[in-house]
């Protein structure tokens, strides 16, 4: 098999506060193959968005710093090249679509005119050319007279019309990753629809891989061909799409997979949630962080458990209180 397009391995996040550094992301790993699409999934403060910026090195400065880990890029460690080198990167051989697109817009520049500097910055491109190519760009995540659309500013879009601007932006000098950051959280079902199907149709044609990041499980269902499930900074459980679903092993998947709601589930009913709360940051245990929200006492607590393979491509953190082998 080929080399996979992007290889992150023991990768440590923390953030430099009063109290001293605290970890956000926690030796985590994960591969990527070419073409196809990883889901990062889990609850708010997990470590995720951490995870993706982390990889890119958006991360807010000076506060955020990478401890350790590697970051291997087409055999490039991310982690390691300087400013300008990963600058060349940002943009051109990987793009990002952030979650809120009115803040990932400027709200004081025209929309053609954010889009061309993709192309001027990484194409060389003359302006009117770079002009010409936005507005190609708009033309193929579905806006209407675009060529009208180019001149408008941020605010005069809406928001599902915006969320097709970052991603024309991110596709715009056809990348070999997007890092999709919860696309679709500020839109309606029907929007969010439509982009996520956007997505999958330029990835197809552009032989693109994506990591998508998301609340959403059913999201992850449809459209990822492997997932990670995060919680508490770590990686929890990391399978291909259909075994996850068919046989999750962490007692935290087994959580968010019975909070969705079904079809046949009796009206009224009361939802499953996962009892307990997550702990804050400087807080954490280094054993069992699941345990910790459960209320458990003991030496599960204390030591970290092993990141298991029980079949192959299903990796789960082999926790004796939360991993269910006897269903593996």
């Amino acid at each position: 098999m080929s080399e996979p397009l992007l290889q992150v391995r023991d990768l440590i996040t923390a953030f430099d506060t009063d109290g001293g550094l605290i970890r956000a992301v926690d030796q985590v790993s994960f591969d990527i193959e070419r073409g196809k699409t990883l889901g990062i999934v889990g609850e708010s403060g997990c470590g995720k968005s951490v995870t993706a910026m982390s990889m890119i090195r958006l991360l807010p400065q000076p506060a955020g710093k990478i401890l350790q880990g590697e970051v291997m890029f087409k055999g490039r460690d991310l982690t390691r090249l300087k400013p300008s080198e990963l600058r060349k990167i940002r943009g051109n051989e990987i793009g990002v679509i952030f979650q809120e697109p009115m803040t990932a817009l400027n709200p004081v520049h025209r929309i053609g005119k954010q889009l061309s500097e993709c192309f001027r910055l990484h194409k060389k491109m003359s302006k009117r050319k770079a002009w010409e190519a936005a507005i190609e760009m708009l033309r193929l995540v579905k806006i209407p007279a675009p060529e009208l659309r180019a001149g408008d500013y941020p605010h005069q879009l809406s928001g599902g019309m915006r969320q097709r601007v970052v991603i024309a932006m991110a596709l715009a000098c056809r990348p070999d990753l997007i890092i999709a950051d919860e696309p679709t959280t500020a839109l309606d079902v029907t929007v969010q629809a439509q982009i996520l199907d956007l997505m999958k149709r330029l990835q197809a044609e552009m032989g693109m891989s994506v990591i998508l990041i998301t609340h959403d499980l059913g999201v992850i269902a449809e459209s990822c061909d492997e997932v990670v499930v995060m919680y508490g900074g770590r990686v929890v459980e990391r399978a291909p799409v259909k075994a996850l679903f068919a046989n999750p092993l962490h007692a935290y998947t087994r959580g968010l997979l019975a909070s969705i709601p079904r079809m046949e589930t009796p009206r009224k009913t009361k939802l499953p949630v996962i009892p307990g709360m997550v702990a804050t940051l400087k807080d954490f245990v280094p054993g069992c962080r699941f345990c910790q929200r459960m209320d458990r006492q003991g030496s599960t607590l204390r030591e970290r458990p092993s990141f298991i393979e029980v079949s192959p491509g299903h990796w789960v953190e082999a926790c004796p209180l939360c991993y269910a082998s006897n269903d593996a």
